[in-house]
Order: C-alpha cells, then structure tokens, then sequence
C-alpha cells in the first residue's frame, strides 16, 4: 500500500526513499475475530474456545476492530502533511497480526526498489511489547525476505515520540474538551485519571536502555515517560483552564495471569478509590493509546464507565491523538531529523518536559525479552 511515484534521489529525506507505518492490526469482520487472536497470541497454547471467549469484546463490536480505519486515517493524514510541505516521500502501511502484513509489505517495498524505510510504531513509550516486540517483528519480515533471494532494505525506527509536541499538544486540546462536557457543577473539581497499558512489573522495570533500568517495581522507562507526559498535560490544563487539578497515572487492560504482578492500579479500582475519597468528577486520559482502537473502546467508554455510573461518578474520556494533523506534522518532523542526523548534519530536535530526546538508536539490552530474538533497527541487529 503505496504511493505510485517514487521519490526523486536526495531530498530533505535522503538517505531515506520510503515511511513505513507500522502497527498492531486488528479483525474487519466476525471471521476474522478467532485467527486475529491465534496471530497475536502465537506459541503461547490459548485454545481456540479461550480464544472465543477473548474474542467477545470484538464481537461486541460487531467484531470489527476500529485500529485498521484509523491507521488508513493516519496514511492519508500523512500523506496529505507530505505534499503540502513537498515532502516527496512514499508512505507504505503494515500491520503485526493482520492485513496488510508486515512481510507482505516488506516484499512490496523490495520489489518497488526501497533501500532505506524509515518505521514509525503506532507506539510512543519504550517497553518490549512497545517497542523491541515489533523491532523482532521487522527482523523476522526481512530474514524471510533473505531467505526468498530477495536483498533486504536497511530499516531505522523512528525515536520514542511520547514526548513530541506534536503528539502532546492534541492530548491536551483533548483533555480541555473532555472538562466541557462535564456538568458545570462538577467540572472545578475533576480529577484526571492519566491511562495507559498495563505491562509485568518485570517489564516495566525493564524498560528502555539498561540505564533506566530500576526495579523494585517502580518501574524503568515506561512508567517514567509515561509520568513526564502526564505532569505535562496536567500542568498546561492548568494554564489553559485556571485549575490545578488533582491527577494519577493509572493502568488498564491486564491481560496476564493473576499470580504475575502487573502495574497498577487498575483504571477501574481508581474509580472506586475517587469515589470513596468524594471525587466530584474524573476525566479519563489514555496517553497511553495512540488511536482509539479496541482497548480504549471497551476497557474505558465501555466496562469503565459502566463502573463509574454504578458509582454515580461523572465522568467523560479524552481523545486520542489519531489521525491529527499536529501528529501527521510530527511524523513528518522525526523523519526530517533523524535523515538529517543520518547524513550527518544537525537536526533540530523537538520535546517538551523532563526527560529530553529518546534515544535514537537501541541499544543493546533495551527492553529485553523473556527469551532473546533477532531485532531489527537496534545496535544488536543483524540487519
């Protein structure tokens, strides 16, 4: 899935002839429920009955995950931020566990003559399943293409962007937007409820280049980045609406087995919690998402805000980022200077908070696995 025309030889791009959008996919029918989950949960021996069972929140929606339309949003937001600022660079879109495969992809790529693809995660914190998950995921598409006799492109993933203007401004706009629709009588004294993906402990401790590195289950930099974010948001609300609200950095949609310790507190038990405590209102926040795929839809604006009208709570759920154009800008900024770094030259770097630029390049021992596979686009990478 790309543009027709390539791109002239250098550019503002160069050394790079190709963006590949790559994200976690998800089912466009009933059909597709059962085998998307055998994709993602591969080598872990689920049953195909579990996986039914699993499957229920897709068929609750008709089992159509909304993440394939909002990464076809994110292409054509991309796109469009290209060729309005003459960035004549081609735009291929890949999934991990459905169509359009990544590997499939990768093959489009060759045969159209791409040597050198930059990679954008739908991801924006450090972690394994964030980040070193789909760094495995590149290297296994381009070791199949080796073995096919096909030469396989060099690949770069772009930096962490947790942290982009561009990524957090949409977030605040979103969270502004989320107070005005709360009863007037509740509003001042909202809380912010900041959620993202719980993960093991252990990976969170783990998280990121071995520096960030903690333990003690405080967590590496997941939790970190995810905290500098949150303080971000919450401090410019602050600005923006005259209120200093009251916030936390929650977790949502565990999916591991009950004697592992994952990160918490869970999204809902917060909820609880605010009650108890006289809470007058929550806005929930899930920086964690990029999009508004199938976890936000049913772990938030379904089970979540069930429970908070069971507590009689008031509460309302910012948006995404998705297809924004201030995202679609920020896209096209990191391509801009990580090209730019690769040629050499000085790049003009863009964050906001604490925690500075995310490193460009992976080092060896960031974001481990449980059980060590090639990774592409990282100092320890065969390719």
């Amino acid at each position: 899935m790309s543009d027709q025309l390539p791109p002239p030889a250098g550019g503002p791009a160069a050394p790079y002839d190709a963006l590949l959008l790559l994200s976690f996919g998800g089912p466009e029918g009933p059909d597709d429920v059962v085998p998307f989950l055998e994709n993602v949960t591969r080598g872990r021996g689920i049953p195909r009955e579990r996986l039914k069972e699993v499957g229920q929140h897709y068929f609750g929606f008709g089992g159509v995950s909304p993440i394939n339309a909002q990464n076809r949003a994110l292409l054509d937001a991309l796109r469009k931020d290209f060729a309005e600022h003459g960035l004549d660079l081609p735009v291929y879109w890949g999934n991990r566990n459905w169509a359009p495969y990544l590997t499939d992809v990768m093959r489009e790529m060759a045969a159209d003559g791409r040597r050198r693809i930059a990679v954008l995660a739908t991801s924006a914190y450090a972690s394994y399943s964030g980040c070193r998950q789909y760094r495995e995921n590149l290297a296994d598409a381009l070791a199949t293409l080796a073995a096919e006799g096909v030469e396989p492109p060099r690949v770069d993933k772009l930096r962490h962007y947790f942290n982009h203007p561009g990524f957090v401004d949409p977030m605040i706009e979103g969270v502004v937007a989320a107070l005005a629709e709360l009863p007037e009588a509740v509003r001042e004294g909202a809380h912010l409820a900041f959620t993202t993906h719980s993960i093991p402990t252990a990976a969170a401790d783990t998280s990121g280049p071995v520096e960030d590195h903690t333990g003690g289950g405080e967590g590496g930099a997941y939790v970190k980045q995810h905290l500098d974010v949150a303080r971000v948001i919450a401090d410019e609300v602050a600005v923006r609406t005259g209120v200093a609200r009251p916030w936390k950095l929650v977790y949502q949609s565990r999916s591991g087995a009950p004697h592992i310790p994952w990160l918490e507190p869970d999204i809902c038990d917060h909820l609880e919690a605010l009650h108890a405590e006289g809470a007058p209102a929550v806005v929930m926040v899930p920086i964690g998402f990029v999009s508004d795929h199938m976890e936000v839809l049913y772990d938030l604006d379904t089970e979540a805000t069930a429970r908070a009208a069971e507590l009689g709570l008031p509460v309302a759920r910012s948006a995404t980022v998705g297809a924004d154009p201030s995202f679609a800008g920020a896209v096209r900024e990191l391509v801009l200077e990580r090209a730019a770094k690769e040629r050499g030259e000085s790049a003009e770097e863009c964050w906001v908070g604490l925690l500075g630029q995310s490193h460009d390049l992976c080092a060896v021992g960031c974001c481990p696995a449980r059980s060590p596979r090639p990774a592409a686009a990282g100092a320890d990478s065969p390719y």
